[in-house]
């Protein structure tokens, strides 16, 4: 099948790369030039692991074209993905749908036959609606379909998540084709048995947002009874063990620590709390509010601990950062947590150095005042306290005998736990989680 992506960014070039890995014809649209350029020679301008070679597989065997042209796209196909970012807006909760209208807008007027426009970007309940009626006045003599067909896919795992997906959730309004075309696109899944789910638009928005508070709802979760067992000097990890086995709650999820960031969770979940209030449902979120700031406590309580390590004061001390992407397999610092807790030290007369695999470009774009290291020893050189802020294997397999020769003072918090403490405390270190 031929298909448009509107919009390559994280989602939407992992998407088109991904179809085309399905067979099918993709024609992907970026306007943003350096971005385009990029794609087109079959560079990806992220780190995603498997999708390098994805796109310049398809890239060089023309299953896969990038264009900034949407009368092109209009010509191309009748099957339109949006894949476009849905940021939070500045001063508000709510989503900002500036760049949804805008694909709505420019390509709908273009287009000369009957067309689906499948979204694929997180937004608010009632927005397909409201796009659908907007299609209508600007489509001329055609017939523009709208539905929902939300991404699950986790940083890291795209590939993974978009090739073998957990399901696949499809909204449409009734009398459409989205349903027959989603199958067709989706078959080589579908045949896999991945569970196909057909609802209504309001329906599949709403899968999207709830999967997402609930995950953010279960990492707060969490972390709440780790303030608890900090009081209490009881063992949380041990607590998410417990507490993991019952098949009604599982292990997922239930990992201690400085928290949840990156670009999705902390906006959708916002989001979410804003279009209730819309609705007349703010009752029903107001939890969310509270795992909001479950989630900001846990960075305000990892810079109290460096504190506290410190001897009271930051003031003159040499901070290690080990981590600044907000999770590990990624590059992205969106309302990263490594780089908040970073900044604040900072603030707090501290000297701060980061290392990350793969964050370091977008970590010195983002807070060019901190100081950066190409090495994890670099970064520990000298210092006073080294903070684990991003769970990488790089830094589970740390030798610390070895880098206990590289700082002036063993003192470690892992602000993950993802360490092994034995292994630490056995090599002299005071190791604080």
């Amino acid at each position: 099948m031929r298909m448009v992506v509107l919009g390559l960014g994280y989602l939407g070039a992992t998407h088109a790369a991904c179809m085309a890995e399905l067979g099918h014809e993709v024609l992907g649209i970026e306007v943003v030039p350096e971005k385009r350029a990029q794609l087109a020679a079959g560079e990806v301008p992220f780190y995603e692991p498997g999708l390098p070679d994805l796109l310049k597989r398809h890239i060089e065997t023309g299953q896969l074209r990038v264009s900034d042209s949407y009368a092109e796209a209009a010509d191309f196909a009748d099957v339109f993905f949006i894949a476009v970012g849905t940021p939070q807006k500045k001063g508000e909760y709510s989503a900002d749908l500036t760049y949804v209208d805008a694909a709505v807008e420019e390509l709908v007027p273009l287009l000369t036959r009957d067309a689906l426009i499948l979204g694929k970007s997180t937004v608010p309940v009632g927005t397909s609606r409201r796009l659908s009626e907007r299609a209508d006045e600007l489509a001329k003599d055609i017939d523009v379909e709208v539905a929902w067909n939300p991404e699950f896919l986790r940083e890291g795992f795209a590939v993974k998540d978009t090739l073998h997906p957990d399901r696949v959730v499809v909204g449409a309004f009734p009398g459409g084709i989205a349903e027959t075309a989603c199958r067709e696109i989706y078959a080589s899944m579908i045949n896999e048995g991945t569970p196909f789910i057909v609802t209504d638009p309001p329906t599949a928005e709403l899968v999207k947002t709830s999967a997402n508070a609930f995950l953010a709802t279960k990492i707060s979760f969490i972390n709440a009874i780790a303030e608890v067992c900090d009081a209490a000097g009881a063992d949380v990890k041990s607590i998410a063990d417990a507490i993991g086995y019952d098949a009604r709650i599982g292990r997922k999820f239930l990992n201690a620590g400085l928290g949840f960031g990156g670009g999705c969770l902390p906006k959708d979940i916002r989001a979410f709390m804003a279009r209730a209030g819309e609705l007349g449902a703010a009752e029903a979120l107001t939890f969310l509010r509270e795992v909001d700031n479950v989630n900001m406590r846990r960075r305000t309580r990892m810079v109290e601990l460096t504190r506290e390590v410190c001897g009271g004061s930051l003031l003159g001390k040499r901070i290690a950062i080990l981590g600044a992407a907000f999770k590990p397999e990624s590059d992205d610092v969106r309302d990263s947590p490594a780089l908040n807790v970073a900044g604040q030290i900072q603030l707090q007369g501290a000297s701060v150095t980061v290392y990350d695999p793969k964050a370091m470009p977008n970590s010195k774009r983002l807070f060019p005042t901190l100081d950066y290291a190409e090495a994890a020893s670099e970064a520990c050189e000298s210092a006073d306290v080294v903070l684990v802020l991003t769970e990488w294997a790089e830094f589970v397999a740390l030798n610390p005998v070895e880098l206990g020769r590289r700082v002036r003072q063993r003192k470690i918090i892992d602000g993950r736990m993802c360490l092994d403490r034995r292994n630490w405390t056995v090599a002299g270190w005071d190791y604080r989680a």
